[in-house]
């Protein structure tokens, strides 16, 4: 199959992107790289072309004609919480018109659309009587980037209803794993894990108590390979049901290290959820998928 990965250069899309070349697919990676290149080596050294475009840009809609996959999974996204509150309308004009760039083009060649949306930051807090959020949830996005990821679902609902398109749309919980930067991604694990390392004090906002559902980036790309042929016409949540506390986190992860450090409380930051777990049973059911792999073993293959 020929398939197209957007954002191919980034965490998940490496892993990805890795995984549909070992399984013989054709890859093209669309990418600006605004995460930095530390993981184009990966790529190239496969073999496989990156195109080093923004997915608003003539070049990367031109790229998907030109290659005419039969799958498009779309990954790129601006993904920053924070620069979203801060920068409301550069988060819309990549995640909804960088979005809407791309389902067109998948349009134009009848490519398959795999969307990547955001679990947490769309369907916003967890109700206090409530084990995880099911699809069935009423979104409450409480920052910029969760509602364009939302907008993203309803836009991708539209081509398939007006233009045919074939789609699935998977809401991630908090993915971690192998290669997430801990810079610019910032993801928790990854800060964590890199401070712990570097034995420099870990910080905590609040009291540590607020939880998140971590998912292993293996198990995550087996979501996005079962959704090559399942589930079209569906939104998915891909996560775990498990919540673990910040500083049930802290303590496994510097456990595993072998550090009796203490972290370093300061207050709570503004808009912070303080619970977000998925329900995946809808995973099990249309995807046949569920996740294997534990957060403690995860966190030992870091």
């Amino acid at each position: 199959m020929r398939a197209v990965v957007t954002g191919g250069g980034g965490f998940i899309g490496s892993h990805l992107t890795e995984r549909l070349h070992a399984e013989g697919h054709e890859i093209l990676v669309i990418d600006d790289l605004s995460s930095g290149e530390s993981r184009v080596s990966i790529i190239e050294d496969l073999g496989i072309e990156i195109i080093r475009a923004d997915i608003r840009s003539d070049q990367a809609s031109a790229a998907i004609a030109s290659f005419r996959p039969e799958a498009l999974f779309h990954l790129a996204a601006q993904m920053d919480v924070r620069r979203s509150v801060d920068d409301p309308a550069f988060d819309a004009d990549v995640n909804v018109l960088g979005t809407l760039r791309m389902l067109s083009a998948a349009a134009d060649v009848g490519a398959r659309f795999i969307n990547t949306s955001s679990g947490g930051a769309m369907y916003g807090e967890l109700p206090p009587d409530s084990d995880g959020f099911d699809e069935e949830s009423r979104p409450a996005p409480m920052s910029p980037y969760g509602i364009s990821k939302l907008a993203g679902e309803h836009y991708c609902r539209f081509f398939g209803e007006f233009r045919g398109i074939e789609f699935v749309s998977l809401a991630l919980a908090n993915v971690y794993g192998p290669r997430q930067d801990p810079h610019g991604e910032a993801g928790v694990v990854a800060i964590f894990g890199r401070k712990l390392l570097d034995s420099e004090p870990c910080v905590i906002y609040g009291d540590g108590k607020q939880t998140r559902d971590y998912v292993f980036v293996g198990d995550v790309v087996d979501a996005y390979l079962a959704a090559l042929d399942r589930g079209t016409g569906e939104t998915v949540n891909i996560g775990t049901g498990v919540e673990t506390s910040v500083v049930d986190l802290y303590a496994q992860m510097a456990s595993l290290i072998g550090t009796d450090a203490e972290p370093v409380f300061e207050p709570e930051r503004a808009g912070e959820l303080r619970r977000v777990a998925l329900d995946v049973s809808r995973a099990e059911r249309v995807l046949g998928w569920t996740p294997k792999t534990p957060l403690a073993e995860g966190l030992r293959a870091l």
